[in-house]
């Protein structure tokens, strides 16, 4: 069964690989209208954050909008990220545009380049975050991911975003790997920070949600730069990704509590979410009790 899965999965990427990526964004933008109808229990889920977010602000109807405006990027991201992922760095450029890069660190003399901790979030066609380095060569991007529970998607997944140059750590097995990388430096460590994950419990959009500490832990520990890094979709196939102002991890030389520096983080996505609001992955319950 995994083997059917895997050729069926080779063969529909394959597909969306030779077409121009204005169409497959298109593509995109119709399955997720269609989605928006058919998909009840994640429209509810996409409505219900909605209105806890924003039902003060905005009416019923707009809220319904903008859910099925949601669904609408989500699969235009999703198949996008397909696409892209198989492009070169000179077939993105009409597509993807960086800025603050200037922000990372800067190589000084003959020591390492010091490594960044990106907080990045589920936003726009967000594998572009493993692209960075097509701007900034003279750093690695890395991130970490949680591999999928049918081998065969998991060997899709992984097949796809190993053509980007990124290095990919799984979760629960390639701590020692992810450690050497870290302790080599010059590397942007992508980690994903808009998830419900236990450690910090405190507000995010108006309402207390659970937030990992990761990009502040490794942050301290490598003695890294924290920032946030955001994909916004700026048009059709366009996308920005907009690295953040450095989020300070130290006050007077000394460390930071690891919680007040992931409110630091969460204020920079809420801000980013409010900027605009259906870029972001609403399908997510991210406030559980």
């Amino acid at each position: 069964m995994d083997f059917v899965v895997e050729i069926l999965g080779r063969g529909f990427i394959g597909l969306l690989q030779m077409l121009p990526l204005n169409w497959v964004a298109r593509l995109g933008r119709m399955i997720g209208m269609l989605a928006y109808y058919l998909d009840a229990r994640h429209r509810q889920v996409v409505l219900q954050n909605l209105t806890r977010c924003f039902g003060r602000e905005q009416t019923p109807e707009e809220i319904r909008a903008l859910a099925r405006e949601n669904f609408r990027r989500i699969c235009e991201n999703y198949l996008s990220a397909i696409k892209t992922a198989a492009m070169t760095a000179d077939q993105l450029r009409p597509h993807v545009e960086f800025t603050g890069l200037g922000r990372l660190p800067q190589k000084n003399g003959a020591d390492p380049l010091r490594n960044v901790v990106a907080a990045i979030g589920h936003f726009g066609n967000f594998e572009l975050y493993a692209r960075i380095h097509d701007h900034r060569p003279d750093y690695v991007s890395a991130t970490t991911y949680r591999a999928l529970n049918q081998p065969g998607f998991n060997r899709l997944m992984q097949a796809l975003r190993n053509k980007s140059g990124c290095l990919y750590f799984e979760r629960r097995a390639d701590g020692q790997q992810l450690r050497m990388a870290m302790n080599r430096g010059g590397l942007i460590l992508g980690l994903l920070a808009d998830q419900s994950s236990r450690g910090l419990r405190g507000p995010f959009l108006g309402h207390d949600c659970n937030t990992g500490l990761a990009p502040a832990i490794l942050a301290l520990r490598y003695d890294a730069e924290l920032c946030t890094a955001i994909c916004y979709r700026v048009a059709l196939a366009k996308w920005r990704v907009e690295v953040g102002k450095k989020i300070a991890t130290h006050v007077n030389d000394q460390p930071r509590a690891s919680a007040d520096i992931m409110q630091d983080v969460n204020l920079a996505l809420e801000a980013a979410v409010r900027r605009d609001p259906a870029n972001w992955f609403w399908v997510h319950r991210r406030w559980k009790d």
